[in-house]
């Protein structure tokens, strides 16, 4: 999540721990703490996809975490011997360990047990929600006035969990409300990701891959009877294939699950994540290779320039969300003429 929200989230758990005996400051102390594990992108790994997919690495890590956690606790209960060390110890772990559990419910991926395992992305809510991050906001500001103001902080912990909850409800009832019609078109044994659309959980993207192609859905709660509409992306497994054995390559496939999008540009080779963003203003592409007359010469993984966002598109992204527009094409975030489709 982003980091507004992961240090309101810190801040709301430090003052609910330990609120009563440290006041005002333990909500600054429960912000600095849930910023750590977000520090690792100071680190430079050698190549924008070393970056890219070491992040949510170590740092993320609960194998990590709960050693840190005893450690800071330690360090703290020195500082200030009240509220005590089990108290400290409480605190200190569940700030830094809800970090990446939250970081878990997004599409990016968080490696909860490095060094074992893949990333973990349950895709349930976006990285930016509001409804999620206000009650954690308005749980601290009701603290800061008036402290400890612990209903105030316990009731916005309530609420954004219980939102965190709903997020994965929603999204089971869109995968089954997708799988049909997925099925219909013959994508019924591609690899499906169900996320939501950008700062709610009430329209959703549904993105099936195979080898050849990829599809679109964007549906919604408000929808009513308004039937799925497909869109369809041509993959290029050729070119994913002349770049299979590279390192770089490996390390997109293995992080992104396979969620890749392979283009010739000018002669370059790209890689863009498609799980993150949407299409046309995927954030993330990497340049892994250039052929310069049939010869293939490895890239370094550099990444590619990040689209502009079409800001004009926002208000039809809303006027989708609410149902007032039935139909949203990805490709262009346009909605498609009277009898035509995407």
């Amino acid at each position: 999540m982003d980091s507004i929200t992961q240090a309101a989230l810190g801040a709301s758990i430090a003052g609910l721990v330990a609120g009563k005996t440290l006041g005002r400051p333990v909500l600054l102390t429960g912000a600095l703490l849930a910023t750590l594990p977000d520090l690792d992108v100071l680190i430079d790994y050698g190549t924008a996809v070393a970056n890219f997919t070491q992040h949510r690495g170590f740092s993320h890590s609960l194998f990590v975490l709960a050693p840190v956690s005893v450690l800071l606790a330690a360090l703290l209960w020195r500082w200030k011997p009240e509220p005590g060390f089990s108290r400290w110890l409480l605190l200190t772990a569940l700030v830094l360990m809800t970090h990446p559990l939250l970081d878990t419910f997004t599409s990016y991926g968080t490696q909860l047990f490095w060094p074992m395992g893949p990333p973990l992305a349950i895709s349930s809510i976006f990285i930016i929600d509001p409804l999620y991050t206000l009650p954690l906001l308005a749980g601290c500001i009701a603290f800061l006035i008036r402290p400890p103001a612990l209903p105030a902080i316990a009731a916005g912990l309530i609420l954004s969990t219980v939102y965190l909850g709903w997020s994965y409800v929603a999204q089971q009832v869109i995968t089954e409300r997708v799988q049909p019609a997925l099925a219909e078109a013959g994508f019924a044994d591609a690899e499906l990701l169900v996320q939501p659309m950008p700062f709610n959980t009430v329209l959703w993207r549904a993105t099936a891959i195979t080898n050849q192609q990829r599809v679109e859905i964007v549906t919604g709660f408000l929808d009513g009877d308004t039937p799925l509409t497909l869109e369809y992306f041509p993959r290029q497994p050729e070119l994913a294939e002349a770049v299979s054995q590279l390192p770089e390559t490996r390390r997109l496939e293995w992080f992104t699950k396979g969620f890749l999008d392979y283009k010739a540009n000018n002669g370059d080779i790209t890689a863009t994540d498609v799980r993150l963003g949407i299409p046309g203003t995927h954030p993330f592409t990497f340049i892994l290779a250039s052929e310069r007359d049939g010869i293939l010469t490895p890239g370094n993984g550099e990444r590619a320039p990040r689209p502009t966002m079409n800001t004009g598109a926002l208000p039809l992204l809303w006027a989708r969300t609410t149902g007032a527009v039935p139909v949203l094409c990805l490709a262009n975030l346009t909605t498609p003429a009277t009898g035509q489709e995407c």
